[in-house]
């Protein structure tokens, strides 16, 4: 389970990183970051009706949590993470699931680096 402390609760968190942030897509999900501060890093999760009903959302949900504590190490302090669940998600398998969120992840960690070298 992700740790308390890093799970985004409040919409306007949500907001400031899909409506700030880098985004990057894969078929079973898309993820936004943006990074400001120096706090710990929050994840939130969207998962919608579109992906299925209550048992699937929650099941995808629980899979998402359970990958980006596995991965919580690799975000920069302040970082606001929102993973956004598509409707493949919900026929994904977990290793499907896993090398897709890495996917985007890698990507737009890259995407910051780059900006990060070019501003120095």
């Amino acid at each position: 389970m992700l740790p308390r402390q890093t799970r985004m609760r409040r919409g306007k968190e949500f907001e400031a990183a899909i409506k700030r942030g880098k985004r990057a897509g894969r078929p079973a999900v898309v993820i936004h970051l943006t990074v400001s501060g120096d706090e710990t890093p929050l994840i939130g999760f969207v998962v919608s009706r579109a992906v299925g009903g209550a048992v699937v959302r929650n099941k995808v949900k629980r899979r998402l949590r359970h990958l980006m504590r596995d991965r919580l190490d690799r975000l920069p302090r302040g970082s606001l993470l929102v993973v956004r669940a598509n409707p493949p998600a919900a026929a994904a398998r977990y290793e499907q699931l896993a090398a897709e969120l890495d996917l985007a992840l890698d990507r737009l960690l890259r995407r910051r680096e780059s900006s990060m070298d070019g501003q120095r």
